[in-house]
């Protein structure tokens, strides 16, 4: 039992002291230099709120995987995975500094999750292949163009296995992005997501798991924000937060031998949500797919009542009932449980329409009388 404290539960008590005192520093050096989160009509906060909340987390993350590099490395793992993940979280940074600094457009802000996701690619992240519900497994990975040599090692691009991968990274980048819309509900939900990864690794057939480690080493920095960013939140993760949990889940995902249905029960109810924003703005509205509003479910959750602080537990509640399923269940369990959460928002989304309609229209029959 000590050894494993040793082993797993002192990087995420690490990771969270760490995260906790550098939010405390970028909170103040945030508000000196004005890098604030102001009060606008789709937003939920009534004053001004600082940023960069995001650069404590990737902070404290990477300052807890040098501290047990030699934890990592346990054969699966390589330190290259490691170069990959930080250098592709300071591109984050670079560009969620900007955004929260200078309010860069869309067009400018793609850039640098494209970016750093294409660092992890280069540095050997990557779906490799998928088990075929049908049986077998699907490979990506048949069509490669040698790139270049380095220290005797041929660098590849793998065509279809590097496209699948950069989809797949830049799409978790933007679901927790869009995500970020209450207090503590991105972060949270990073919390249990870098869990149950944790959870996942811990199955593998290496006895102490360097996944395993950088999972906790990411959920104690979330933890350590989270305490600063629940309701009423003190500090907001900014753009470089919001894009970090998404993209360290995808990589986690990854690194963790290709479980990317796990990943997509941990976040399939934010990956539905976004779905549909994204399909109601261009096809239904015939507006933007960058234009916000307040048409996210957790925006519906306080609209038809919901506090704060329970419409983000209540998504807590849902995201870890969905992710816990993933730990007990092969690729076909995990397939009939992605359905029925399609199944389930579905239900859900029309739920809170109706009650949101019916509200409404129960107050407008009150002011009319």
């Amino acid at each position: 039992m000590f050894s494993f404290f040793l082993f797993y539960v002192l990087p995420f008590l690490v990771s969270l002291i760490l995260a906790f005192l550098l939010t405390a520093l970028i909170r103040w050096w945030a508000i000196k230099r004005d890098i604030v989160d102001r009060p606008a009509p789709r937003k939920v906060h009534s004053k001004p709120i600082p940023l960069l909340g995001g650069l404590a987390v990737y902070l404290a993350f990477v300052l807890t995987l040098l501290i047990f590099w030699s934890r990592l490395l346990d054969g699966i793992i390589q330190p290259k995975y490691i170069v990959g993940i930080i250098l592709g979280g300071l591109l984050l940074m670079i560009g969620g500094y900007l955004d929260d600094r200078y309010q860069l457009s869309p067009k400018k802000q793609i850039l640098f999750p494209i970016a750093a996701c294409i660092v992890v690619i280069v540095s050997g992240v990557g779906i490799k292949f998928i088990t075929n519900p049908l049986g077998g497994y699907l490979h990506f990975d048949t069509w490669q163009i040698l790139l270049f040599w380095w220290q005797g090692m041929p660098y590849y691009f793998t065509v279809w296995a590097d496209l699948f991968t950069l989809v797949w990274l830049v799409g978790m980048v933007y679901v927790t992005k869009l995500l970020d819309g209450l207090d503590g509900l991105a972060t949270g939900i990073g919390v249990i997501g870098s869990f149950i990864i944790f959870g996942v690794s811990l199955f593998w057939d290496v006895a102490q798991s360097g996944t395993s480690v950088i999972a906790l080493a990411l959920a104690g920095a979330l933890f350590g924000f989270l305490i600063w960013n629940w309701h009423p939140a003190k500090i907001f993760l900014g753009e470089a937060g919001s894009t970090f949990i998404g993209f360290s889940l995808g990589v986690l995902a990854l690194i963790s031998g290709g479980k990317i249905a796990t990943a997509l029960l941990i976040m399939g109810i934010p990956i539905l949500d976004v779905v549909w924003v994204i399909m109601r703005r261009t096809i239904m509205e015939r507006k933007s797919m960058a234009q916000a509003d307040r048409k996210h479910l957790h925006h519906r959750l306080l609209d038809i009542g919901f506090s704060h602080p329970r419409a983000v537990i209540f998504l807590y509640f849902v995201t870890g009932i969905f992710g816990l399923s993933s730990i007990f269940q092969g690729t076909q369990g995990k397939i009939k449980t992605l359905l029925f959460m399609i199944f389930f928002m579905l239900i859900l989304a029309y739920y809170l329409v109706w009650k949101y309609k019916k509200s409404t229209n129960e107050r407008t029959n009150s002011e009319k009388l």
